[in-house]
């Protein structure tokens, strides 16, 4: 054990000085996503289900979207490592662009889903909550695809405080508009799951507008506002921003693409169902968070190494924050089964979705450790440059395997929800042995 500490000491303080601050931010994003649950939760069930079905179809378009801007941390940490600001200036221009297409491309598929989605199942009661809800929430799609280009920028050059700043003063934006706009305080009329929508959509637009302000005032940025200014969005910088981005993209969509299709699945069981699978997901979302938090160190680390061709070093952070993540999915495994009461009355006071959401809590513990190795590994393999595997990892395990596996467990072998919560431990856990695989693979001698 001794040995080990030695071994990893640098490292832990590295991943932890990194990636606290993208903890700080996540923290208060979970915050948020209880907030928003909580008080939408309390005002009706019916809007609660609602939010879950179109939340969880926007969680696929918004990490497909997130996921796109991932490709610019291995490219900005390399140049990062060496110093070579103004180009980070020029990068950054043409990843503004080419994200800026990508997500006004999957808002095209939104829009196309949103004229069909009374022929996806749901209650036909929570059609007129669902339909302005969903208008609502995708718009808020194109300034957080803008501000996470920014934010992957910042993260890279180990500025994690900025963002994180940003996004706790806009989830404190985000709550005072629930307050104001779902309830009907301070002369606000009650919207209900409406004012939720337009409470996030401010406080998104928010953190677009602050992050910009900040990149072009802030004189310690000079050099990389430069390089945007002066640069000239070009073909060859353009495609390696995409060949980078679309991998990563894919992955994420479709493992949310798998929860969001499972979201589906639970609302075929009724309104009960899709508001306690909202309730596990989003108590879920608390686990997640927190590991992605070190996943994000890890690929920013992993990054300045493969800049400097130090695979050795490379395996080092990852192995480092691989401990410090399994330690985090035991916290977070404790805090679900010690405090899960609490955790679900704290979103309704109906005893019987309480009742069919405590009958979840054990596939959602089940899944804990499979969630954190694939973060970890998945974004160890990211920092690599070596992107292409995880396109076809994510396809195997999520579509082909994990959807299956969603299918049969909650309906065939009559599990219900609690299989189809159960289910995501199949492609996680498998997730999680290819991208080590592929990790190792990458930074072998």
């Amino acid at each position: 054990m001794k040995n080990v500490w030695e071994k990893y000491r640098s490292c832990y303080r590295s991943i932890i000085r990194l990636g606290g601050p993208i903890l700080v931010g996540q923290l208060g994003m979970i915050v948020v996503a209880f907030a928003d649950n909580i008080m939408v939760g309390r005002y009706s069930t019916g809007a609660l289900a609602s939010a879950s079905f179109v939340n969880n179809l926007f969680n696929i378009a918004n990490f497909a979207c997130i996921g796109f801007t991932y490709g610019l941390t291995p490219l900005v940490g390399a140049l990062f490592s060496r110093g070579e600001y103004r180009t980070i200036g020029g990068l950054l221009r043409n990843g503004l662009a080419v994200n800026l297409v990508f997500a006004l491309g999957v808002m095209a598929v939104m829009a196309a889903i949103y004229l069909n989605v009374d022929r996806l199942g749901q209650p036909a009661e929570l059609l007129p909550l669902i339909r302005p809800y969903y208008l609502i929430v995708m718009a808020g799609m194109l300034p957080v695809a803008l501000f996470n280009v920014f934010a992957q920028w910042l993260f890279a050059i180990n500025r994690t405080a900025l963002p994180m700043w940003i996004v706790l003063v806009s989830n404190v934006i985000n709550i005072a508009g629930n307050y104001v706009l779902i309830y009907g305080h301070c002369g606000a009329p009650a919207m209900g799951l409406t004012g939720a929508g337009y409470s996030t959509l401010i406080a998104r637009v928010f953190c677009l507008v602050a992050v910009m302000v900040i990149f072009f005032t802030a004189g310690r940025f000079g050099a990389y506002r430069e390089g945007l200014v002066e640069g000239r969005c070009n073909r060859r910088t353009a495609g390696q921003v995409f060949t980078t981005s679309y991998p990563v993209s894919l992955q994420m969509t479709f493992e949310s693409g798998s929860f969001g299709l499972a979201a589906v699945m639970a609302g075929w069981l009724g309104a009960i169902s899709l508001a306690s699978f909202q309730i596990i997901v989003i108590t879920g979302t608390l686990g997640f968070c927190v590991y992605y938090s070190v996943g994000a160190a890890v690929s920013v680390l992993v990054a300045n190494r493969a800049g400097l061709s130090d695979r050795a070093g490379m395996r080092r952070y990852a192995f480092a924050g691989y401990h410090i993540i399994l330690l985090l999915a035991t916290v977070s495994s404790l805090v679900f089964i010690l405090g899960g009461r609490f955790l679900i009355g704290a979103f309704t006071e109906d005893p019987v979705l309480i009742g069919a959401t405590m009958g979840l809590l054990l596939p959602l513990v089940v899944y804990q450790y499979g969630d954190a190795t694939q973060i970890i590994f998945a974004n160890a393999l990211r920092g690599t440059s070596h992107v292409m595997p995880m396109l076809w990892i994510a396809l195997f395990c999520y579509v082909v395997v994990g959807i299956p596996a969603t299918y049969l467990l909650g309906f065939p072998a009559g599990l219900g929800t609690f299989g189809i919560i159960l289910s995501f431990s199949v492609s996680l856990f498998l997730a999680a042995g290819l991208f080590l695989y592929y990790f190792l693979r990458a930074t072998r001698r």
